[in-house]
């Protein structure tokens, strides 16, 4: 095979977001954009524009901000939500209209409720009306691994006589087993007229722990474009881990013979902001990425590795972005040490934001012999969070008490919008339930708590926590996050921060909802 370039689709923060219980601020999937720009991924699906408000300003405030990578927004196959998709993307440097339709038996029957030539026409239809806003156009035939092939090579004929530039083959319910799905996108290349003038895509998704497999299977039979998240999250088991692809590629390069543009430095701080944004955390034998990726417990192992590293590693840390030995600061630190280390770590602060960071860095350092780096990227994050949330309330104070034969009662304090003090307390069946009510108490209202999770920042009695809670309120989800060497008040600090977003969201609740249901 040729040794030609595979580009990166990253729909972290569109497919990535329909994780359940994840849910992403405007200005925090802004960030990640602009870290998925220092990757370099090819494409950023940013969103689905037509889906909400929100969504549509997210879309449209990255295609406004990012340059690099073509913006991408997902559009169904229906006029408004294609117009909508221009409308967010126009202003991008690259932009790109994603249109997709299902086109297996099932789904065209239970769902659509249209016969094949409906469906072929809509599909045609709409990617004309996308091609008339703009040159670049991606055309997904849904669940496309359980369509019969010969519709199938019709569609994608169909569409590429349209204008669609990229065809994505998507394996949408994880469905696919690698041989066989090589063999659906050689026949592809074989029997669809004009499939060597588009790029030819796939989206695999996990159902069968095959997401990664299928799509490195596919590039062998000549697939040129990826699609993926980061840390494979997204609907159900998830999509394919775009670090894991990246990195088989870039290591077996003797194989694949394929060039990409990643900087693969990059790919673990990737993986680490969009674990502490979403809240879901990357197991422990993660590959690429995980805590365990590069420890060796084996003696065997640990004696090889000392000797030549490439004795058990087929990648080595840096590569990926793994920090080396770091300089461990104490409350006896300085502001110098504490920017050159933050510098180290990627973050380039202002005089004035230094200043704030080195405050609150002292209090840390006041309850922790050490603080690492893993507990300043906690300490920037709760910065940021707390700079760009909607902020209604801020929690001044926590008072709680617990233990087996008591009944656990918080106390909180809290500054409200107008800058007024309220303070409330509240019984519970635990410390964290009771903390939740009072804080709920002073708001005056009531959500159903569905997740909580608590992590550990490193290792260690003193080790900062992270709590991520979401509730649920109306039908609508929410999630926050906090962080504190102590998980009660990372808790309430979690759980108000979801609060807010709630009471945020409530003040757009009559604004204008962008997009309809299709027919």
């Amino acid at each position: 095979m040729a040794n030609d370039r595979v580009k990166f689709l990253d729909t972290t923060l569109r497919d990535g977001e329909q994780s359940a219980g994840i849910g992403m601020t405007v200005d925090e999937k802004l960030e990640i954009a602009m870290q998925l720009q220092k990757l370099r991924v090819d494409i950023i699906e940013a969103g689905f524009a037509a889906s909400s408000p929100g969504d549509f300003r997210a879309v449209n405030n990255i295609a406004r901000e990012v340059r690099g990578p073509v913006i991408a927004s997902l559009a169904r196959a229906h006029p408004n939500d294609v117009d909508q998709a221009w409308e967010a993307v126009k202003v991008a440097e690259s932009p790109r209209i994603h249109v997709f339709l299902s086109s297996s038996e099932i789904q065209v029957l239970h769902q659509l409720r249209k016969n094949r030539e409906e469906v072929m026409e809509m599909a045609v239809s709409m990617v004309e009306r996308a091609k008339k806003h703009c040159s670049d156009v991606e055309f997904s035939p849904m669940d496309a691994t359980r369509t019969d092939p010969e519709y199938l090579y019709q569609m994608l004929e169909a569409v590429i006589r349209a204008g669609a530039t990229t065809i994505n083959i998507a394996d949408t319910v994880g469905y696919a087993i690698p041989s066989s799905f090589a063999q659906l996108l050689r026949d592809i290349q074989e029997k669809v007229a004009g499939v060597e003038k588009v790029t030819l895509s796939v989206h695999c998704h996990n159902d069968l722990g095959l997401a990664v497999s299928n799509s490195l299977a596919a590039v062998e039979a000549g697939a040129r474009q990826v699609e993926g998240c980061i840390n494979g999250i997204g609907e159900r088991a998830g999509n394919a881990s775009l670090e894991e692809i990246i990195m088989a590629l870039d290591t077996r390069k003797d194989l694949f013979k394929v060039d990409i543009g990643i900087d693969t430095t990059q790919i673990y701080p990737t993986s680490r902001l969009v674990s502490r944004i979403t809240g879901m955390a990357v197991q422990a034998n993660k590959a690429v990425v995980g805590e365990n990726a590069f420890r060796h417990a084996s003696g065997i192992h640990q004696d090889g590795v000392l000797k030549d590293r490439s004795t058990y590693e087929v990648m080595q840390p840096e590569r990926v972005g793994v920090p080396g030995n770091s300089l461990v600061l104490g409350k006896l630190s300085g502001r110098a040490g504490l920017q050159s280390r933050l510098e180290a770590l990627g973050y380039m602060l202002s005089r004035e934001e230094i200043t704030n960071v080195f405050e609150s860095f002292k209090m840390l350092a006041d309850k922790k012999r050490e603080v690492t780096d893993r507990d300043l990227e906690i300490l920037m994050d709760e910065e940021k969070r707390e700079s760009t949330e909607p902020i209604s309330y801020t929690l001044e104070q926590v008072h709680f008490s617990s233990g087996d034969h008591d009944i656990p009662t918080a106390t909180i304090r809290l500054i409200g919008p107008t800058g007024e003090v309220f303070t409330d307390a509240s019984t519970g069946n635990g410390p964290v339930d009771a903390v939740c009510k009072a804080i709920d108490r002073v708001i005056g209202c009531t959500s159903k708590l569905t997740g909580f999770n608590v992590q550990s920042v490193d290792e260690g009695l003193d080790s900062v926590g992270t709590v991520t809670i979401r509730i649920e309120n109306a039908g609508r989800t929410f999630s926050g996050r906090g962080a504190s060497t102590d998980i009660i008040v990372a808790s309430a600090k979690a759980y108000l921060s979801a609060v807010n977003r709630m009471l945020g969201a409530d003040e757009e609740a009559n604004l204008p909802a962008v997009g309809s249901t299709p027919d």
